[in-house]
């Protein structure tokens, strides 16, 4: 008996573990995510997904899917999931931890060490620069495109050997700037902006766009295994969607 209770996993346990593990206390009330549709059915198997599809039901009947991770809900229609299925979501902490900005975990996936801040956003870190070893720019390339499975955009960087670079949520002219000054020769990110271009071309600064969408699938991912380190007995299913 004792042995089942300790087996059940309910979505209010999701919920609170990565309420802890985003640490959605330094969010507005309004953003913080969690439930977003309560339900008392145990967990066995956990979807994850960016967004609701049109094949959602499909895929959540073909799966068994018990609960669902969206990372944005908004368009999620009650007739696309079974009535007793719950969803938890988690939109700027995800985004913020686990996508293009200070993220430890990718920083472990890049080999980078001595990490600072560089950036913020109501005084929390929206990127990281860190030490790499020394490789090519090619090299470096090619890393991120195997992690990322893809780039979306790139900008050659003076630098023939890459030893320093910098992971941040957004681009800006005040951000590359300040990234130049700090010592980085590559600046990651998931998109590029405009209004960094002159910033970008003025510098030389290398710049490897992943792509939004790219980043956010590596979140997913990498939020998988967070969940199945936590829970042994907690099966979850990626969508490729």
């Amino acid at each position: 008996m004792l042995s089942e209770y300790n087996n059940l996993i309910l979505i209010e346990d999701i919920a609170e573990y990565l309420n802890c593990f985003l640490a959605v206390k330094q969010f507005a009330i309004s953003e913080r995510g969690g439930v977003y549709l309560p339900s008392l059915r145990p967990i066995k198997c956990l979807g994850l997904a960016l967004e609701p599809g049109v094949e959602l039901l499909e895929w959540v009947n073909t799966q068994n899917l018990d609960a669902l991770f969206l990372h944005r809900p908004w368009k999620l229609k009650p007739e696309l999931i079974p009535p007793d299925c719950g969803v938890i979501s988690y939109h700027l902490p995800f985004d913020e931890s686990l996508t293009v900005g200070f993220n430890p975990r990718l920083a472990q996936v890049l080999n980078m060490s001595q990490l600072e801040v560089l950036g913020e956003k109501e005084n929390r870190a929206i990127g990281m620069l860190g030490k790499i070893p020394t490789q090519s720019f090619v090299q470096l390339c090619s890393c991120i495109t195997q992690v990322f499975g893809g780039h979306e955009q790139i900008c050659t960087s003076i630098h023939t050997n890459v030893s320093s670079i910098a992971v941040v949520g957004a681009i800006t002219e005040k951000l590359v700037y300040e990234a130049v000054a700090r010592g980085v020769e590559v600046y990651i990110t998931g998109q590029l902006r405009q209004p960094a271009v002159e910033a970008i071309q003025k510098t030389k600064i290398g710049v490897i766009a992943v792509g939004h969408r790219r980043s956010e699938s590596w979140g997913l991912r990498t939020l998988a295994g967070v969940l199945q380190e936590r829970w042994f007995n907690l099966k979850v299913v990626v969508s490729n969607n």
